[in-house]
């Protein structure tokens, strides 16, 4: 059953509340008066919000160095410019006391809604405790923000990903030496990645069928640190490994260099996800064996019209609730897609998310 979260309540009734309240105000509701300021009185809702006049949507990123977080930028961008709201991006580099104090200008500033792509999934708790306390509320945009009374999270599915990703790779090998090359410890989603592909490997290993014999993080998600967990593996295993799932496209790429120093990229299968165009063209020349496509576009308009909504005091509806530690937290998961040399042109190259040529075209390489 689809659970519906109400935001927004009869301005009347709040104007006159205000009014009660207002010789108890305190200075610590300056940023609150002065939203409300800004709206005229037909705008106004008890948190500041305005039903029918513009937003301007917070949106705190953690990082640009995947391929794909750029096109998140963009796209959350445009859904939002494209819906008649204001939007104001920042990037923290993975600093978690910079993201914090980014996001803090923006409550301070006024933002109307708050969107977070946390770094470190407990830290970023602070920011949602400080976005309340100034009457914003809070939207967690693919990775989930833990311990914290987030109001909102759009993702996909982090646990589906993992599945697809052990499907993939058990259909192949359904036996032997396994190696996992896991995301960042401090990313959630790396978590829920690794819990659904322990989820399929798991009868295999207690089969006897399949042995994992090296299993590590990657610090910050970080390719030459992947790289460095790979070569550990094949040093701690005299080369003898027979397939490699990493959490995603980026450490697949440090696995598969690992690989290749060795002459065996392209003789053991390994897995990724999401879709980077590196691991599209791994896919094309062999060295890469799947990845999992995540339509980043339909995650940015979902995330961007809910946004939106809410910041205008509209009614949105959770596909679920998911418990971040704390609470149920109201959320939609998008559905993810595995894709190999088979329907590598019927996905992510008939989406538009790379072209024929910058896959398949190997001069054309920058």
């Amino acid at each position: 059953m689809r659970r519906k979260l109400i935001c927004g309540t009869l301005a009347g009734l709040i104007l006159v509340a205000l009014a009660l309240a207002a010789s108890c105000r305190s200075g610590g509701n300056d940023s609150q008066e002065r939203r409300n300021e800004a709206r005229t009185p037909d705008e106004k809702t008890e948190e500041g919000r305005s039903v029918t006049g513009p937003v301007k949507i917070g949106f705190a990123m953690d990082t640009l160095i995947e391929e794909r977080w750029p096109r998140d930028r963009e796209l959350f961008r445009q859904a939002v410019e494209s819906l008649g709201a204001e939007v104001e991006i920042t990037v923290a580099s993975g600093d978690d006391a910079l993201q914090i104090k980014q996001a803090e200008t923006m409550i301070s500033e006024g933002v109307d809604l708050l969107v977070i792509v946390p770094h470190d999934a407990e830290a970023t708790a602070a920011i949602v405790k400080k976005a309340h306390a100034a009457g914003i509320k809070v939207m967690a945009y693919d990775r989930l923000v833990k311990n914290a009374e987030i109001d909102f999270y759009v993702s996909f599915d982090n646990e589906k990903v993992g599945e697809l990703q052990a499907k993939a790779i058990t259909a192949l090998v359904p036996k032997g030496r396994y190696v996992y090359i896991g995301g960042a410890e401090t990313d959630y989603n790396a978590h829920l990645i690794k819990k659904g592909v322990f989820k399929v490997l798991q009868p295999l290993i207690d089969s006897g069928d399949i042995t994992v014999v090296y299993d590590q993080w990657t610090a910050d998600w970080v390719p030459t640190n992947a790289q460095t967990n790979m070569e550990s593996a094949l040093k701690a295993n005299r080369n003898r490994i027979d397939a490699v799932i990493a959490a995603n496209d980026a450490t697949a790429g440090g696995a598969v260099a690992a690989l290749a120093a060795h002459g065996l990229a392209g003789r053991i299968p390994v897995a990724g996800q999401d879709a980077d165009l590196p691991a599209a063209r791994r896919i094309a020349e062999g060295t890469q064996t799947m990845t999992v496509y995540k339509p980043i576009r339909t995650l940015a308009e979902t995330a961007a019209g809910l946004a939106v909504a809410m910041a205008r005091g509209e009614q949105v509806e959770a596909d679920l609730m998911l418990n971040n530690g704390k609470i149920e937290v109201p959320s939609v998961l998008l559905s993810p897609i595995a894709v190999d040399r088979s329907n590598i042109e019927e996905t992510i190259i008939a989406d538009g998310f790379h072209s024929w040529d910058d896959v398949f075209r190997q001069d054309r390489r920058p």
